[in-house]
Formats: C-alpha cells, sequence, structure tokens
C-alpha cells in the first residue's frame, strides 16, 4: 500500500514537472517528463496512472505539434489499458473523444466511426449527465465524420439524437448548438426548402430561449448562427433581410475585438500584481500586501465578467478539434461547453468570414473604399493564419503536413474568395491591371494546392472569362466561360456560365455568334423556375431581352427586361445590374422615339454608372444620350455630352493598352485551360478541406456586360462573379 502511494507521488511529481515545461513552452521536456512513466521498467506504475498520462502526452501532442501519429499510438494503449479496468467512464469517454480526433486528423474516417460507434453504445448505458453530455460529443463528432462521407442523412440523424438529449438535460445552450449544426447540414443538403426553412425557425425559437444574460456570452453561438442564417437568405434571394444580419455581425465582431482588447489588459494587470505577490519580500507591510490580494480579486472578477467563464481545471483534457495550431482560450469562438468545447472555425477564419460577407454586399452599392479595407484586413488575417501553419508563398500541397490540410483549406478558400472579389471591384472600376495582379495570385495558389482548392478551378475560369471580356477578348471570354461550366456540377453555376457565354458572343456581334448565343440562352430561360432565388432569372432575362432587342422585337424585349428591371431592383439591391438594365431600356425608349422616357431612365443610368465608377457603362450611357440629343436636335447639349463620352472613351482604351501591354494579359486570356497535378495520396472526401467554409449561392448576383455598339470602347461589362466553395459541418 505504502508502495503504492510512493509510486503515485512520483507520479505526481513528474507530471508537475511536465505541466512546468509547459507553461514555459518546452513541450519536448513535457512530453519527456511524462512518458518517463510509461517507459519505466524497474517500478510499477498503477495501469489508472499510465492511462492519465498517456491521455496528458497525446493532449500535449495534438495541442502543441504535427505528431498525430504519436499521439494516436498513446491513445491506443490507453484504450487497451481501459478496456481492462470496469468503471472510469470519464477517463474512458476522454479517450474515445481524442483518438476520435486522431482518426479525424490522418483521414482514418472508418476507424473514427469505429471508435465513435463503441463510445455511443457506452455512453447509452444508464450513467447520468455525464453520459448523456459525452453522447453529445460523440454524436456530434460522427455527424461531421459521417458528412465527410457525404452521409447527410445519417448525419442529421445523429445530430438529432444529440439534440434529443440535450433537450432532456434542459440545457438551451446546447439544444442551439445541434440546432445550428442541423440547419448547417439541409443548408449543404439542400433537398427541400421547407426543411431548411424549419430549420431555420427552430434556431430561432432555442435562441430566444436561452436567457439573455447567458447568451451575451454566447459569442461562438452568434456568429455561427447569424452566418448560416446570412447563407440561407442569400441562397434564397433576401437580401435585404440578410443585410441586418450582417449588420448585426459586424458590431458584434467590433464589440468582441474590443472586449478582447480589455481582457488582455487586464490579463496583463493581473500578471504584474501575481508578480508582485510571490516576488515581494516577507517584510511586505500587512497594508500593502491587503491592497494587492484586494486588487488582485477585483481583477479575477473583472475578468470573469468579460470572458463569462472560469479557467478549466488544469488537467482537462482539452480536444484539439482543429488541428496543430495552439490557440488559447480568448482566441476561440466556443459553441458549447466542456465535453462537447468544438469550434465551427477558428475566431480568426469567422472574423474573416464577416469582413467576406461585408464586401459581398458592399460590393455591390459601389461601397469600393469599404471593400478595399475588408479585403486588406481578411487577407491579413488569413496569410498570418497561413504562416503559423507553415503555408507560404512557394509552398505546395505535397509539402504540407497531413495533420493541417483541413485547416489550411480553411484559409486557402478565404483567401481565394477575398482574391476573387478584388477581381470583381477592380474590374468594375476599370482597373484590369490590378485586376489581373489578383487573378494571376489566385491562379498561383491553385496552381499549387489543386486538390485543397479543387472548387476554385470553375471560378478561376469564369474569373478569366470576366477579365477577357472586360477588354474585349469576347472570343477568348467565351471559351473560358463555356470551360467553367464544364468543371462545375451545380446546375445553378452551370446556367450562370451559359448566360455569360452568351453574353460575350453577343459582344462579338455577327450572326453566327448571335445564334450561338441564342442555343445557350434558350435552355437556361426554359428553366430558370426550377431555380432557387431569383439571381439566375435576372441576368437570363437581361440577356434574352438585349437580343431580342437587336432582333426588332422591341416590344418582347422592352416586357423582358422591364420584368428583370423590377426583379432586380425590388430583390437584389445590386446597383451595377440596374445601371445596365437601364441603359438597355433607355436604348430601348430611344429606338421606339420615346424621348421624354429616355432622357429620365439614361440619366438614372449615369448617376448609378458614376457612382460605380463604372467606365464602360458610362461611356454606354453617354452614346445613348448623344443619340437621344440628335433626335431633339440639342446640338449644344450633342457637343458637350460627345466630349465627355470621348474623355471616357480615350481613358478607357488608355487602360485596356496597358492591360494587353502586361506580360499578364496572354497567361490569362489566351484559349488554355489551366493544367494541374492534383495529389493522389490527399483523400478530399465531400465536405473537407478548404471546402468547410463554402458559403454556396452567397454571391450577390452578377451583372452581364453587352456591347451597344459597333465601336471598340463603348461596351458595357462586368459578369461580376461572386464568391463559392464547400462547405463543412
Amino acid at each position: 500500500m505504502r508502495g503504492d502511494r510512493m509510486m503515485e507521488g512520483v507520479a505526481e511529481g513528474l507530471w508537475e514537472l511536465a505541466d512546468i515545461a509547459e507553461k514555459k513552452g518546452e513541450i519536448s521536456k513535457a512530453v519527456k517528463c511524462l512518458e518517463a512513466i510509461c517507459q519505466a521498467s524497474s517500478v510499477s506504475f498503477l495501469p489508472i496512472v499510465i492511462v492519465k498520462t498517456r491521455l496528458r502526452i497525446a493532449t500535449l501532442l495534438l495541442k502543441h505539434s504535427h505528431n498525430v501519429n504519436h499521439a494516436k499510438s498513446h491513445l491506443e494503449r490507453s484504450q487497451l489499458l481501459l478496456n481492462s479496468i470496469p468503471s472510469c467512464f470519464d477517463l474512458k469517454f476522454r479517450c474515445y473523444s481524442l483518438l476520435s480526433q486522431c482518426y479525424h486528423l490522418v483521414g482514418a474516417i472508418p476507424s473514427q466511426k469505429q471508435i465513435l460507434n463503441k463510445a455511443l453504445t457506452l455512453s447509452s448505458q444508464p450513467q447520468g449527465f455525464s453520459s448523456k453530455l459525452w453522447s453529445c460529443n460523440f454524436n456530434s463528432q460522427l455527424a461531421n465524420a459521417l458528412i465527410i462521407q457525404g452521409d447527410y442523412q445519417a448525419s442529421l440523424s445523429s445530430l438529432e439524437h444529440a439534440y434529443i438529449s440535450a433537450t432532456q438535460l434542459h440545457y438551451p445552450e446546447l439544444q442551439m448548438f445541434f440546432a445550428t449544426s442541423i440547419l448547417h447540414v439541409h443548408l449543404m443538403l439542400w433537398d427541400d426548402v421547407t426543411l431548411v426553412e424549419q430549420a431555420v425557425n427552430r434556431c430561432n425559437v432555442v435562441w430566444d430561449s436561452i436567457p439573455l444574460d447567458k447568451r451575451l456570452h454566447c459569442h461562438g453561438l452568434l456568429f455561427y448562427n447569424e452566418l448560416l442564417h446570412i447563407f440561407y437568405l442569400l441562397r434564397i434571394c433576401d437580401y435585404k433581410n440578410a443585410t441586418q444580419h450582417v449588420d448585426k455581425l459586424d458590431a458584434a465582431m467590433k464589440a468582441d475585438l474590443q472586449n478582447t482588447k480589455q481582457i488582455q489588459a487586464l490579463n496583463k494587470e493581473l500578471h504584474v500584481i501575481n508578480r508582485d505577490l510571490s516576488c515581494s519580500d516577507r517584510n511586505l507591510p500587512y497594508r500593502d500586501r491587503l491592497a494587492l490580494n484586494t486588487k488582485q480579486a477585483q481583477v479575477e472578477q473583472q475578468l470573469s465578467a468579460l470572458t463569462g467563464h472560469t479557467s478549466f481545471a488544469k488537467d482537462a483534457l482539452e480536444p484539439a478539434y482543429f488541428g496543430n495550431v495552439r490557440r488559447e482560450w480568448g482566441d476561440k469562438l466556443q459553441l458549447a461547453q466542456h465535453p462537447i468545447e468544438g469550434e465551427w472555425l477558428p475566431k480568426s477564419a469567422v472574423y474573416a468570414l464577416v469582413d467576406l460577407m461585408v464586401v459581398v454586399f458592399s460590393r455591390p452599392k459601389g461601397l469600393f473604399k469599404e471593400c478595399g479595407k475588408r479585403i486588406q484586413s481578411g487577407v491579413q488575417t488569413i496569410e498570418g493564419e497561413l504562416s503559423r501553419l507553415g503555408v507560404n508563398d512557394t509552398m505546395r500541397e505535397v509539402d504540407i503536413q497531413h495533420s493541417a490540410i483541413w485547416m489550411a483549406g480553411v484559409y486557402l478558400m478565404l483567401l481565394m474568395q477575398f482574391l476573387e472579389n478584388k477581381v470583381a471591384v477592380e474590374l468594375t472600376r476599370s482597373e484590369f491591371v490590378e485586376a489581373q495582379k489578383a487573378l494571376v495570385l489566385m491562379k498561383s495558389w491553385y496552381v499549387r494546392f489543386p486538390t485543397i482548392l479543387q472548387a476554385c478551378g470553375s471560378i478561376i475560369e469564369m474569373l478569366r472569362g470576366q477579365y477577357s471580356h472586360s477588354v474585349g477578348c469576347y472570343s477568348e471570354a467565351a471559351f473560358h466561360f463555356i470551360e467553367a461550366s464544364k468543371l462545375t456540377e451545380s446546375k445553378s453555376l452551370q446556367a450562370m456560365c451559359h448566360v455569360y457565354a452568351a453574353v460575350s458572343y453577343i459582344c462579338i456581334g455577327d450572326a453566327e455568334s448571335s445564334s450561338q448565343a441564342l442555343d445557350l440562352i434558350g435552355p437556361v430561360y426554359s428553366m430558370v423556375d426550377s431555380f432557387v432565388g431569383v439571381r439566375e432569372k435576372t441576368s437570363v432575362l437581361f440577356a434574352y431581352g438585349f437580343l431580342l432587342m437587336k432582333q426588332q422585337n422591341l416590344q418582347e424585349a422592352r416586357l423582358r427586361l422591364a420584368n428583370g428591371l423590377q426583379t432586380t431592383h425590388v430583390t437584389l439591391g445590386n446597383l451595377q445590374l440596374v445601371a445596365q438594365y437601364l441603359t438597355v431600356l433607355g436604348n430601348l425608349a430611344l429606338s421606339l422615339h420615346d424621348t421624354g422616357q429616355a432622357r429620365e431612365i439614361l440619366r438614372s443610368s449615369l448617376t448609378l454608372a458614376k457612382k460605380l465608377y463604372d467606365i464602360p457603362t458610362q461611356i454606354w450611357v453617354l452614346s445613348n444620350m448623344t443619340a437621344l440629343y440628335q433626335q431633339l436636335d440639342e446640338k449644344g447639349n450633342e457637343t458637350e455630352n460627345s466630349e465627355y463620352q470621348r474623355k471616357k472613351e480615350i481613358d478607357l482604351e488608355k487602360r485596356i493598352a496597358d492591360a494587353h501591354g502586361s506580360i499578364h494579359h496572354s497567361e490569362l486570356a489566351e484559349k488554355v485551360k489551366i493544367e494541374v497535378n492534383k495529389m493522389n495520396d490527399i483523400d478530399m472526401k465531400p465536405g473537407t478541406a478548404g471546402a468547410s467554409v463554402e458559403v454556396n449561392n452567397l454571391d450577390i448576383p452578377e451583372s452581364v456586360g453587352l456591347s451597344p455598339s459597333t465601336r471598340r470602347s463603348s461596351r458595357l461589362m462586368d459578369i461580376d462573379i461572386g464568391t463559392r466553395g464547400k462547405r463543412k459541418l
């Protein structure tokens, strides 16, 4: 008996040394201290001591290194030892949870599912509150594994079981975690709009059931829930209500950043107080020591109020859900308490996503200064996180640590989406050379990480088409749009690609090209009502209406265009597309000799085009206004307008010439597909790697570009591609 106590004392001493080493950042020393217990041959530790030690080693390795296989080995040995020990359910549950995460990190999904099913069997035995919480943990991880395999229905079943358990525990915050997770899966699956709407409503009900004082500290759930609501509303094209959620998120992010600064300041102050208390000599006056103790208690109370939680016990085994980057507690947006403790994404990724949402909503309104600030902020955040993961400008997919693939994929996808929006902004402003730089950078990342960024292949081809179209290379643009349609399985994206290709064919202007445009527009127009929302409808109505006008079917063209304009104005709020609709309708009114209406419409269009710095649209409007003044025999206005139009044309021609003269022009515009070599040893299942932040159909509907005349510099443009990807639970 005395020997057992002695050995426990030895173990506790080594555990304490490991804690000290970890606090100093000397992780290898900490691991060696602990492994000394496991490797002791001349002495015998109790199995429970070995198990606790191995779990501690695994936790250290997962938090501070890429050595997942080493951690997995310790956990598998712990599991074998635990099989021979009755009870000890909490240790068994922790071991199962950490081992599941190891299998997840190395991509061994079948093994992960097997261990989780064992864990669920054990937690189903009547053991009270704790076992139900662990059951929720295992169902959460199982749902995630099933998503990776594309089994959405089984994933939903696991989450529903967990939701029921949380309801039985009368734990609304945990209910909210599973309600949002269920909504996330429905958004990915999207097989029944009614089911998605029901999932949204359930989130609203559960969120409202959480007491306000507790809700204030549910930062992770707030961001997760609001972002999912935004994705849903964007999918159904309810941009007005989505804007409210974006504003709420932006305010919450700014408040949290301020809160973080206060916490950092208080932690710094507490550190100084603790140092003074520990380092002061024994002769420190009682009154001064009492003052320090009082101040210490006050600061700790302030910290507790700001964070809304108390610290974990030092022996808590914190899951490492998102790879191997060490993040302090304040750097996380926790979704649920122990033993769930999951994140959707790290705080930095969520904040970057909020910046991205602001960009997505600001860009169609012409708020380019705000877009520029948010793009810069987002890109800087992402580059910093990629650097922490060891991903730099020269690394290739083959060099990345397997355990870092998923997290790197998240940040790479976000980076691509920011760059994509930068391309769209620069092309709208006719800053073609700047757009080239961003697009070349996208291409470089894609070529180096083709498997992780496989969802970006079609987007890059679309952007190449947009760039080519913007600088007058219409044949090349049509080629890239058609290639983009071949690289995606999304019916919606394929439809938009065909509309864009049709637009480029219309701009070529000959009879054969017009016929090709009609062949592309017709099938999309016939199935447009099958799409969710109105994104595809507004674009195809615009292109089809203009084609009808060229065929001299003026009344039919006017009907289609008026219908499309109303939908665009009321539902979408995309000022560029509104300006382009107005310009076409102004041209139509001019053709029908309705000069009063033409003047009013064209003035409105010019105002919007100026707000957007959209030079091609301005030129097209001005050319129509010149024709209007000719009809009205207003010589003074005609001369003044023509001079202003010519200045704009010279400006645009210079910008296009600069773009054509760039070393990147041929690389982007030529009719050549991007060739990449995907790695065979990276198993990219649905929902993995960069697919994790899918904001499917989150983009504001695109504008489309058409040529108003045979003059080379007078063309309407910006096919304004939005952001895409694939999501992970």
